[in-house]
């Protein structure tokens, strides 16, 4: 995968290629027009440095210390200065892939040409992407504004040669890995320490892989859905188009297509027509409303982060065609934050009505199944406690969803005195995600072994192809066995995607 930057075209799918991609896949590159862009600003920075005149964050204090004048021979310990004290997060790294996305989008921004920033750092930068050098990044310590200072310091650090980075399954100090590349250690001048760290880069990368989670966990919620309705032979007469003509919102009638196609040609769903249930409960009857709403979050939350991928999220801001430097507040990140807690609230919905289905399969007064969908209940416990387990995950993602962005922590000696959490509502973000795959991998757990009750007769082509799918990994339960394998196997199958791409092999791409 080449891929050119010039700060304007970045996309989340390609922040999600350039995060996962192998070590032989990829190359990132600047546009030629953006680099001479970059230049003429750096020129601009230099010229203000020669000029004398303050300029914040490049000749002045930073935060509250914003009001003091530094020498011009000072000017390049100053930005180090900020880099080694900036590095304060605690907690444990964020993951590899993570940390790739946050450098990509810290690297896009930086590529505008607003920042002033000298060429050479984001060509290291870049270098450290291709050749997976990865900064070892904690996961805490960001108040989400004035850029995620602490986290970006530490990747900055590792740019110096002073961090930790993970270099061919080992962590090593940077300038090794960066030695390796036969490359120097970036030298900070006027205004490159402040550029590197003051932006959103860490919260939107969060952002970013989120929503291209999030987008997968829409179409299996779906999925899984028809799974339980035919697995109880429930009724698919709620999903009349008829109906969400009436209500048209565009998540609902993305939602009310997706079960229809997956329904299509399903005997089971034909042979009850006259079995005398009028309405199903509202975990099934209402999930075009329900996932509908859901997908919303995911819209918003989608148009947000794609637009704050190629913002200029650096403070001061260069307009070199104006002769104009302007101090401002786009390293603040209330934007994402916000989306970022609605999305998680989509998502955990989608996980408690999902529980709602499960429990719905457990229960034999409505499914007619066997008691814990296993013979010889009493003797066998079946899947009672993987209930329980879905229980517990819905019951945890509703604390996870309290909003991060709600909150402000004064910084600075109040010269910061509104922040937006961000970072923390990303990680929250990521933890209900991690959640609702393990909710989802239960109904999984549950429909495909109610399928087996239901035989010979047979669900649609699309949902018998997932069925197969799993079946490839997961038996048909007989007796009670280590549930927590099976449960494993199948949020193996959610994240290779080989679930969804099941389906769509039959019904085309779900929305």
């Amino acid at each position: 995968m080449d891929l050119v930057l010039n700060g304007q075209n970045l996309t989340i799918d390609q922040v999600h290629q350039v995060a996962y991609a192998s070590r032989e896949g990829l190359k990132l590159h600047i546009d030629p027009k953006a680099l001479e862009k970059m230049k003429a600003s750096r020129a601009f920075v230099f010229d203000i440095v020669k000029k004398g005149k303050p300029v914040y964050g490049i000749n002045t204090g930073f935060g509250a210390l914003s009001s003091m004048h530094i020498e011009a021979k000072d000017l390049a310990q100053l930005q180090v200065n900020l880099i080694r004290s900036h590095c304060t997060g605690v907690g444990k790294p964020f993951s590899k892939e993570i940390t790739r996305a946050i450098m990509l989008l810290r690297a896009n921004c930086l590529i505008s040409g607003f920042s002033g920033v000298e060429p050479y750092v984001v060509e290291l930068l870049l270098a450290f992407i291709n050749h997976h050098i990865t900064p070892v990044v904690p996961e805490k310590g960001s108040v989400g504004a004035s850029g995620d200072l602490a986290p970006l310091s530490h990747i900055a650090l590792a740019l110096i040669g002073e961090g930790e980075v993970e270099f061919d399954g080992k962590i090593v100090n940077s300038k090794f890995a960066i030695d390796q590349l036969k490359m120097s250690p970036a030298v900070l001048g006027p205004k490159d320490g402040l550029a590197l760290i003051n932006g959103t880069a860490c919260m939107a990368a969060l952002g970013a892989l989120a929503v291209f989670e999030a987008r997968h966990i829409m179409k299996l919620a779906d999925i899984c859905t028809t799974l339980t309705l035919d697995g109880v032979k429930g009724t698919s007469s709620a999903y009349n188009p008829l109906i969400t003509s009436l209500k048209p919102h565009k998540g609902q009638v993305a939602a009310m297509e997706n079960l229809n196609k997956l329904l299509a040609l399903s005997p089971l769903k034909d042979s009850h027509s006259d079995c005398g249930k009028v309405q199903d409960p509202y975990s099934l009857r209402c999930v075009p409303q329900v996932h509908g709403a859901c997908r919303q979050t995911l819209l918003h939350a989608q148009e947000v982060i794609s637009t704050e991928l190629n913002a200029v999220t650096d403070n001061p801001l260069i307009f070199v065609d104006k002769d104009l430097v302007v101090s401002g507040g786009n390293f603040h990140g209330e934007a994402l934050a916000l989306v970022m807690d609605y999305l998680a609230m989509g998502i955990a919905e989608i996980c408690n009505i999902s529980e709602r289905r499960i429990e719905k399969m457990m229960n034999p007064s409505f499914s007619d199944l066997p008691a814990f969908l296993v013979k010889n209940s009493g003797l066998n416990s079946g899947l009672m406690i993987a209930h329980v387990t879905a229980a517990a995950l819905v019951s945890e993602n509703k604390y996870l969803c309290h909003p991060a962005s709600v909150d402000s922590v004064p910084t600075s000696t109040d010269k910061e005195d509104h922040v937006s959490m961000g970072v923390t509502a990303g990680r929250k973000l990521h933890e209900v995600i991690s959640n609702a795959k393990s909710v989802l991998a239960i109904e999984l757990l549950c429909n495909t072994q109610a399928l087996e009750f239901q035989r010979p007769l047979k669900s649609s082509p699309a949902l018998e192809a997932v069925h197969a799918v799993i079946r490839r990994h997961v038996d048909p339960i007989e007796v009670d066995r280590i549930f927590y394998k099976d449960i494993n196997n199948i949020i193996k199958l959610i994240n290779s995607g080989e679930i969804v791409t099941a389906a769509e092999n039959y019904v085309g791409e779900l929305n």
